[in-house]
């Protein structure tokens, strides 16, 4: 029987913050953490693999609410801007947990699922930009990797010239939106 109170959820929890603070994940580290024995966790996950897909169906989901809640109520350039912003705050603040929602895991359905939870709301914003069929991919797949892009050469310090980050962000999705009016 496992330690009263550790759940799947609170050690993944535990380990979404180690990552979030720069500490490589194992699951020694994890059990010092939550002041148990390694082998203790075991009785609620599946190793540091099914641990790391924990942390990512967690990630995934906190990542779609946020990108849900910038568009809400919002349509056109004001969708756009909205959940550009709280994606790249996403992941500023869970630099370890990001790029985990990067990843694609084929073949396993609750990480497709909430992963397509993402993709709704800037299908629903595109759509409202009057983009249809392949096209709503084409804009999506620029979108996302726009918005990825950046944000990882941000937390990589993979800018170096001296011109305020915001002011390029903000550049950045205004050119998108010009992208996508059409003509």
């Amino acid at each position: 029987m496992g330690r009263a109170g550790l759940t799947p959820g609170g050690i993944a929890d535990t380990a979404a913050d180690l990552l979030d603070r720069g500490v490589p994940l194992t699951l020694a580290r994890v059990a010092e953490e939550l002041a148990v024995r390694p082998p203790s966790l075991y009785n609620h996950i599946d190793g540091l693999e099914g641990l790391v897909r924990l942390v990512a169906l967690d990630g995934l989901e906190e990542l779609a609410e946020v990108c849900r809640t910038a568009v809400m109520g919002r349509a056109g350039s004001d969708a756009l801007h909205g959940l550009a912003a709280a994606y790249r705050e996403y992941a500023r603040a869970h630099p370890g947990v990001y790029p985990l929602t990067q990843v694609t895991r084929p073949g396993d359905p609750d990480y497709e699922q909430r992963a397509a939870r993402i993709l709704e709301p800037v299908f629903a914003l595109l759509t409202g930009f009057g983009l249809g069929g392949d096209d709503l991919i084409h804009a999506a797949r620029a979108v996302r990797s726009a918005l990825h892009g950046f944000v990882t050469l941000e937390s990589w310090s993979g800018f170096g010239l001296e011109i305020d980050l915001d002011r390029s962000y903000r550049w950045m999705v205004a050119a998108l939106e010009r992208g996508l009016t059409p003509a």
